[in-house]
């Protein structure tokens, strides 16, 4: 921590009043180091992370927080007030003020070293020492750990200022994990007393950097005083160990203290189980064992996973991956997000084997007999129509596939049945795409309904297997056949016949429009209702001309952004951190391959440079791609297709053209940055930081 925080970075006499202010005061002395690039963007990521949850402590403590891409490197400073300042602690103002500052890429060692700091607060001697200390310097040398507190002497396992808290925890989880082994160690040891309560707990924040780590010290500390094992796992910015199976095996009950979705949640089924907000671990971390205790001899615990929704109400899978709070927008594009996951396997293996029979065989090869019939084995002919044939089993599984695992995002296991039966009729009465995505939805809402309906204890076990299937599934054919399936064919139909009319200036608007999508979150959502849209125009035996030259499109404006990143990292590798220079030549390879996401370490440190010059690039490749006719019926490959595309050299013009705006864009934006003095080569935010790793985050700013 020797170069997070000075004597430059600490006020001794912090005279605001408001925590606006506090953090105004502070964040300056950030950017006279250089630390900062710009204030008022900072602040404003500050506040953004204050409005999800105030940041005060009980015991007079503030700890703002956020990570910025306007920050240059991992940044401490240390407010004192006299007067005490409101930061949101249910026992009034902070006189003890940390500010946090997390670049939005930041490395695991300092994210570490951050966390330590946060469990030095829950040591009433560290703030003791604080409060009384005369000076700057040696305040920062306290903080930095380069002073004993003042009690002397004191157990060590008190304040972890002499090793990084990811360090001790896993020491903790393997010391557990040891015990558990070791033969005697459970239940009542020859001659020794009984084993103590054993409580296993998870703790994380939205940020991951400071209450995460503060609340599994409090944890710790509050069972050491009650004579209960608490081993913690920290689920931080800097990633998280997982807890041994073997301590959560033996463990009598378990505390989830946590604002954001625990990974793995199903570990811990089966367990008394305290769910509650990370600052409730802080503030009142003994009642929460107390809380465990109580349940644990009241025989309360959380139902199995593989009970499922069938009749316990447990989460599904799109809910278990959910934050909490979230609306049914939000749950609605991970349903639809589900379906659409499961099928892009499906598409790929099946257009790339149609588009290799087409390539070998002939456009006419979709006319040959089956194989099944004639087959010679010394006939490439026949070796098309084998792969053709192949491939169209393949994409005949598209809307049945999609339509089963909207189903299953929604409700489980259950919905599969009525999904992939929804999906089978859409195909049989031409509802296409719109009807596989009618009748996922369908399914999954009519399973949960069914879920919904007391059931006698007698019938729960046939529930899942019999009932559900057979209700459900009839159901959503009636639904399908009778009432809602024409209306969604005649609209499937009216889709394609429009798309067949474009030309012109129609065809090369769609195609800018749909090269934006490509390039708006590289892989997201916006990204994947582009890719399908253009994966079932050519999701039939003979695709018409302008599905085509969608699927081109598409496809190219796709290969854009990596393609641009990595020429930029080539061409102006000053202005990359050695990270990113690094990233640049991986992405070469991404982006031939038309894997978008190659660019997303990039957009994350920098999204606002990044992805505007992005989707300007691959708006003008869809453009010219729809302009020069090319045709593509594969849809995947890159550049390793393009024998199979239509006017594959003006394609390919096309692409490089977009790939050239994006890195002119991008070279001109990064450029008007202002530098910071003495630095060599600037990380996301204009900084220097060589070490840096790829960032993995992809939501940079206030997290």
């Amino acid at each position: 921590m020797s170069d997070m925080i000075t004597a430059d970075l600490v006020d001794l006499d912090l005279s605001a009043d408001t925590k606006e202010a506090a953090a105004r005061a502070l964040a300056e002395r950030m950017v006279a180091l250089g630390r900062v690039t710009d204030l008022e963007g900072f602040l404003a990521d500050v506040a953004a992370r204050e409005a999800q949850m105030p940041t005060g402590l009980d015991g007079g403590i503030g700890i703002p927080h956020c990570r910025s891409e306007h920050v240059t490197e991992p940044t401490l400073a240390f407010g004192r007030s006299a007067a005490g300042v409101d930061f949101g602690a249910a026992d009034g103002p902070a006189d003890l003020i940390f500010l946090i500052a997390a670049p939005a890429g930041a490395d695991d060692a300092h994210l570490t070293i951050l966390s330590s700091l946060a469990r030095q607060l829950m040591n009433a001697e560290f703030t003791a020492a604080l409060r009384s200390v005369g000076d700057a310097a040696a305040a920062a040398a306290l903080i930095r750990g380069e002073e004993p507190t003042p009690a002397e002497g004191a157990p060590e396992e008190t304040g972890d200022t002499g090793g990084t808290a990811d360090t001790a925890d896993t020491g903790a989880v393997s010391a557990a994990a040891s015990a558990e082994t070791a033969p005697g160690s459970t239940g009542q040891d020859s001659g020794g007393p009984a084993r103590p309560f054993r409580i296993v707990a998870v703790t994380s924040c939205p940020t991951g950097i400071a209450h995460t780590y503060m609340a599994a010290e409090s944890l710790e500390n509050a069972g050491r005083e009650e004579g209960v094992e608490v081993v913690v796992e920290t689920q931080g910015s800097a990633g998280f160990t997982r807890l041994d199976p073997a301590v959560i095996a033996a463990a009598d009950g378990v505390i989830l203290a946590h604002d954001v979705a625990v990974r793995e949640k199903d570990r811990f089924a089966g367990k008394p189980t305290v769910d509650t907000g990370v600052k409730a671990a802080i503030n009142r971390p003994g009642e929460l064992i107390g809380e465990v205790r109580d349940k644990a001899a009241r025989g309360e615990v959380t139902a199995a996973a593989a009970d499922g929704p069938a009749g316990s109400g447990g989460a599904t899978p799109v809910e278990r991956g959910g934050e909490s709070g979230e609306g049914y927008g939000t749950k609605l594009r991970k349903w639809l997000m589900s379906g659409v996951s499961y099928m892009v396997p499906f598409v790929a293996a099946g257009g790339l084997l149609i588009a290799l029979g087409f390539a070998i065989g002939g456009y006419e090869i979709n006319k040959a007999p089956s194989v099944m019939d004639h087959f010679v084995w010394t006939q490439a002919d026949s070796w098309a129509a084998l792969l053709f044939q192949i491939g169209g089993v393949a994409f005949a599984f598209l809307v049945p596939v999609l339509a089963g695992y909207i189903a299953y995002g929604m409700a489980d296991r259950p919905g599969l049945v009525p999904g992939f039966v929804g999906g089978s009729i859409a195909l049989t009465i031409n509802a296409g795409f719109l009807g596989g995505l009618a009748a996922g939805l369908i399914s999954g809402a009519v399973v949960l309904a069914i879920q919904r309906v007391p059931i006698p204890k007698a019938l729960r076990g046939i529930m899942p297997v019999v009932v559900i299937p057979l209700v459900s599934a009839a159901v959503v054919g009636f639904l399908m056949f009778v009432v809602i399936g024409k209306p969604i064919a005649s609209a499937q139909e009216g889709m394609t016949d429009w798309l067949n009319g474009l030309s012109g200036a129609n065809a090369v608007l769609l195609g800018a429009l749909l090269g934006l999508m490509m390039c708006f979150d590289l892989g997201g959502p916006v990204n994947k209702v582009a890719y399908t849209f253009a994966t079932a125009g050519i999701a039939v035996a003979s695709p018409s001309d302008s599905a085509m030259k969608i699927m081109a499109a598409v496809m190219a404006a796709g290969m854009v952004p990596p393609l641009a990143m990595a020429l930029a990292t080539t061409v102006r590798g000053r202005l990359f951190n050695a990270a990113e220079r690094e990233n640049g030549k991986a992405a070469w390879v991404l982006g031939a391959s038309f894997i978008s996401e190659g660019a997303i370490p990039f957009a994350a440190a920098d999204p606002l440079r990044v992805i505007p010059s992005s989707m300007v690039g691959g708006a003008v490749t869809g453009a010219l791609s729809m302009a020069f006719g090319a045709t593509l019926r594969a849809p995947h490959g890159g550049i390793f297709v393009v024998p199979l595309i239509g006017n594959p050299l003006l394609y390919l013009v096309a692409i490089a053209a977009g790939v050239c705006v994006t890195t002119a864009l991008v070279i001109v934006l990064k450029g008007l940055r202002k530098p910071v003095t003495g630095t060599s080569a600037q990380g996301p935010g204009g900084g220097t930081d060589p070490s840096a790793p790829t960032p993995g985050a992809k939501q940079p700013v206030a997290a």
